[in-house]
């Protein structure tokens, strides 16, 4: 039984202990959006989806247009940096820089649809998402989505509907590949048999989560995609080993 000197010098052990537990700041999560081409309407629905995904893993999500966010001791403050369809030419050398130390530190990417779509004159930026767009079918079509683990379908098919992303080639070897689409289902597409949409890696020091859905805002509300999503937002944060 304690004596009333012990629990006495126990008890501001244990108040500094939670209030520190209470103070610690949650993790923060850069959503950036910037566009210097082709701009997607389900921009704000993508911001709005990472913020509640971001909430309900304790992190709170900061969305920015500016590409002057990306400084040494501006991303100093995140764990995440999400590109939600971000297109063209979006960072200067030193901004380039900035996003290739996060990396190199242990940060995470999470790429969504157009962060194919950007910055073809920076071979790291092209090597950190896994592969580059090449082109895509006109308008929204309908195919599956085949889950994969360890490079073999697992888990059922899912329908969805959108605009899907031929890339300029396949990054399996270079990349966990996530899941495929079925090409067999829609016309237009230029992969054949084995098309990725969703992969991730470790690379430069830190993880890197892409997927090439995300064109239609009816996308976030296809609860396997936003539980894709979500498994992609944990795996770049470093809180689930497997994506």
């Amino acid at each position: 039984m304690r004596t009333l000197l012990q629990t006495t010098l126990l008890l501001p052990v244990l108040l500094l202990g939670t209030a520190q537990a209470i103070a610690a700041p949650p993790e923060r999560m850069l959503v950036f959006t910037h566009t210097a081409g082709f701009r997607h309407d389900s921009i704000p629905t993508a911001v709005a989806t990472l913020q509640t995904l971001a909430t309900g893993e304790r992190m709170v999500a900061d969305h920015s247009e500016d590409p002057g966010a990306f400084t040494a001791a501006n991303l100093a403050r995140y764990r995440v940096v999400v590109f939600a369809s971000t297109t063209g030419d979006v960072l200067d050398a030193d901004q380039q820089a900035a996003l290739e130390g996060f990396i190199g530190r242990g940060g995470g990417f999470v790429g969504v649809h157009a962060a194919a779509d950007t910055e073809y004159g920076w071979p790291w930026y092209g090597q950190l998402v896994g592969a580059w767009f090449k082109a895509h079918p006109p308008g929204l079509q309908d195919t599956q989505v085949q889950p994969e683990r360890d490079g073999r379908a697992h888990g059922t098919p899912w329908p969805i509907r959108d605009e899907l992303y031929n890339y300029r080639d396949n990054p399996r070897g270079r990349v966990q590949v996530v899941a495929t689409v079925d090409e067999r289902r829609y016309e237009g597409g230029s992969m054949g048999a084995d098309h990725p949409i969703t992969w991730c890696h470790r690379f430069g020091g830190g993880r890197s989560w892409y997927t090439g859905l995300g064109h239609d805002e009816a996308v976030y509300r296809n609860p396997q995609f936003l539980a894709q999503l979500r498994q992609g937002v944990r795996y770049a944060a470093g809180r689930a080993p497997t994506c």
